[in-house]
C-alpha cells in the first residue's frame, strides 16, 4: 500500500507544480477552449480559457508510475490504452484551436483509432496476460463465453467509456472529480487481488494526478483538462475494467458517467422520435443549470452520487471474490 500512497502522493505533487507554468505556457499562446454557440449562455464567459489539461495529468502520471511500476502485461496495457486515448485528445483539441472552433477532428477518424486502440488493449489482455473471452457477471456470479465476440466487447467498453468521460467534462472539475471517485475505487479493487499491484500503482497515480488537477480545475476553472484529459481518463478507466474482468460492473462504479450518457440518448431519442425533449439541455448537468442550479451545487452532487455508485460496485466486487 505504501508504494501506491507514494504514486498518488507524486503525481499530485508533480500536477500541483506543473500546472501554474503550464497555464502560463497555454495563455501565451492563446490555447484557448473555444465554447459551443449552442451551450448554456453562462458559458460564453469562459471562451479563451486555456484548454489541454490532459497533458499534465498525464504528464504527471506516467512519471511515478514508469519508475514504480514492475513491468506487468496488465498496466502497460491500461497505460499503453491511456496514453493512445490522451493522445487522440490532443489531436482533437489541436485541431479545435487550430481551426478556431469546436468541432474537432472527423467522427470517422475517432472511430478508426478507437478501434486499434481496442484491438491493441484486446491483444495484451488476451495474448500477454492470457484472460478469458468471458464476461463476468459479478451480480448473479456467472460467466458467459464470448468467443470471437470479446474485441467488440473492448471497442464497447473503451468506446463508451471515452464518450462518457468526454460528455461529463462540461463543468469546471466535474470530469476530474467523478474520475478520481471511480478511480479510488479501482485503487481498493485492485489492491485487493492477487498480482495486480502495479494496477493499483497506476490507479493510484491517476486519483493523485486528478486531485491535483482539480487544484487549478476547480470552479471557477483556470485550465480545462480538454479531450486529451477526458478521453486519457476514459481510456484508463476502460482499461482498468477489461484487465479486473469488471466490464459489467464498471456500469455501476462508473455510474454517474453513465448517467451522462444516456441523458444524450434519451434527448436524442426522444427529440428525433416525438419531437419534444425530456431535457431542456444535454448532457444532464446542463439539464440543472437551466434550472438554476449553481455550478459548484451541481458540480458537488455529482460527486456525491459518483460516490455512491462507486461505493456500491466496490462493495459488489468486494462479495464476488470471497
Amino acid at each position: 500500500m505504501g508504494r501506491v500512497l507514494i504514486a498518488g502522493t507524486a503525481s499530485l505533487l508533480i500536477c500541483i507544480f506543473l500546472s501554474p507554468r503550464f497555464i502560463d505556457y497555454l495563455r501565451n499562446r492563446e490555447f484557448g477552449q473555444h465554447i459551443r454557440e449552442d451551450g448554456p449562455e453562462g458559458h460564453h464567459s469562459k471562451a479563451g480559457t486555456p484548454t489541454m489539461g490532459g497533458i499534465i495529468i498525464f504528464i504527471a502520471v506516467s512519471v511515478p508510475f514508469l519508475i514504480l511500476t514492475s513491468g506487468t502485461w496488465q498496466s502497460l496495457g491500461v497505460f499503453g490504452a491511456a496514453i493512445a486515448c490522451a493522445l487522440l485528445g490532443y489531436a482533437d483539441d489541436y485541431t479545435k484551436i487550430s481551426k478556431r472552433r469546436s468541432l474537432g477532428l472527423r467522427a470517422r477518424t475517432k472511430l478508426v483509432v478507437t478501434v486499434l486502440i481496442s484491438l491493441g488493449l484486446w491483444w495484451v489482455a488476451s495474448k500477454r496476460v492470457g484472460l478469458q473471452s468471458t464476461l463476468r457477471l459479478r451480480f448473479v456470479d456467472a460467466q458467459i463465453d464470448l468467443g470471437i465476440l470479446y474485441p467488440v466487447l473492448i471497442y464497447i467498453v473503451v468506446a463508451g467509456t471515452t464518450s462518457a468521460v468526454n460528455l461529463t467534462d462540461g463543468l469546471d472539475g466535474l470530469a476530474a472529480g467523478c474520475a478520481a471517485i471511480v478511480l479510488l475505487a479501482y485503487i481498493g479493487i485492485t489492491f485487493l487481488t492477487t498480482g495486480q499491484r502495479d494496477l493499483a500503482i497506476l490507479s493510484g497515480c491517476l486519483v493523485g494526478a486528478c486531485v491535483g488537477f482539480l487544484w487549478f480545475n476547480s470552479f471557477p476553472a483556470n485550465i480545462f483538462m480538454g479531450d486529451t484529459g477526458s478521453l486519457g481518463l476514459g481510456g484508463a478507466i476502460a482499461g482498468l475494467a477489461v484487465m479486473t474482468k469488471t466490464e459489467v460492473l464498471l456500469i455501476v462504479l462508473g455510474g454517474i458517467f453513465v448517467l451522462e450518457a444516456l441523458s444524450v440518448v434519451v434527448q436524442v431519442f426522444s427529440f428525433q422520435t416525438f419531437r419534444k425533449r425530456v431535457f431542456l439541455m444535454a448532457p444532464i448537468h446542463h439539464h440543472f443549470e437551466l434550472r438554476s442550479w449553481s455550478e459548484t451545487k451541481i458540480i458537488l452532487r455529482f460527486w456525491i452520487v459518483a460516490a455512491v455508485f462507486s461505493a456500491i460496485g466496490f462493495t459488489i466486487y468486494q462479495q464476488s471474490i470471497k
